[in-house]
């Protein structure tokens, strides 16, 4: 990928050097031709080629801090008070479904 980009570059460089150095040319021609031939359609195709490798990297630190989150957790164990904070153990969270008399 970056071949083609530095192929590139060199073909616009070249191409920016002969309107500077051309008769008719101007330097700032060739600072155009160098900026829309060469940098900007460049930095457009070099972004969205680094897309997939962008997207791997953020769910490889997705999953790492998942990782680290389970390990931290498991690391700290269980809670030394109980939820309530009483001494007696919680009875059931939903009571049981009783038929009316």
């Amino acid at each position: 990928m970056y071949l083609v980009a530095i192929a590139w570059m060199y073909v616009v460089l070249m191409m920016s050097v002969a309107e500077a150095t051309s008769s008719q040319g101007t330097v700032l021609g060739a600072l155009v031709t160098f900026g829309l031939y060469g940098l900007l359609p460049l930095s457009i195709v070099m972004y969205l080629l680094g897309t997939p490798m962008r997207r791997r990297a953020r769910l490889a630190r997705e999953a790492q801090a998942e990782r680290a989150a389970l390990a931290d957790a498991a690391a700290a164990g269980p809670p030394s008070a109980p939820p309530d904070g009483g001494s007696q153990a919680s009875g059931d969270a939903i009571p049981p479904v009783r038929k009316e008399p």
